[in-house]
């Protein structure tokens, strides 16, 4: 059996630091949310939320803010500097995410092989990489809209840079609702993230 490692331990910390910012990022600003609803008809109930009310719900998204941002970008930077990005997430082509997603949907596409990633997982992951910045971004322009003048203006003004959060809240769910669903379909990959092979 061998034993040198799919996945290596930094990627392994920092998926699981990443989780855990994500779910209290989310929680937190569902409140911050409901304080100040975007869409008046969509309110999140308390129970999914953290914080119970504005002040405590910013004192937790500020604070968890700093490990989400910290760890991506030590993730980001180890990713470039070992070459794993390119290795891992690239090349990707329009034909072969499209061979895979239709694979994906009657449920063919093959998971022998966890040391590879098939198109359709190369794309979400680019995806949600993307997103985070996009959330990091938007979220600037918003907390520091006076500093951030050129980010507020490029996010369409501070009430759009709200809802570019939002939706850019909305798509790292998805894509965290989606992920949860493939780990229940596929075990082994929880395993590798655990314990790295």
């Amino acid at each position: 059996m061998s034993h040198v490692a799919i996945q290596p331990a930094w990627v392994r910390i920092t998926h699981w630091i990443n989780a855990l910012a994500v779910v209290l990022m989310v929680m937190s600003g569902w409140q911050v949310y409901d304080a100040s609803p975007i869409f008046p008809a969509l309110r999140f109930p308390s129970v999914i939320t953290l914080g119970g009310w504005l002040g405590g719900a910013l004192l937790w998204h500020f604070a968890v803010m700093w490990l989400l941002v910290a760890n991506f970008v030590v993730y980001i930077g180890l990713n470039f500097a070992t070459g794993r990005l390119r290795r891992k997430l690239l090349p990707i082509s329009f034909k072969s995410l499209a061979t895979d997603l239709v694979a994906a949907r009657r449920g063919t596409l093959g998971h022998e092989d966890l040391t590879r990633y098939n198109a359709v997982q190369k794309f979400a992951y680019l995806t949600v990489i993307v997103d985070i910045v996009v959330v990091i971004l938007s979220g600037l322009a918003i907390w520091k809209s006076v500093q951030f003048p050129l980010l507020r203006t490029l996010m369409g003004g501070y009430d759009n840079a709200r809802v570019v959060h939002f939706f850019a809240m909305s798509v790292l769910v998805g894509f965290f609702v989606v992920h949860v669903v493939m780990v229940a379909l596929v075990p082994r990959s929880l395993l590798l993230m655990i314990r790295g092979r």
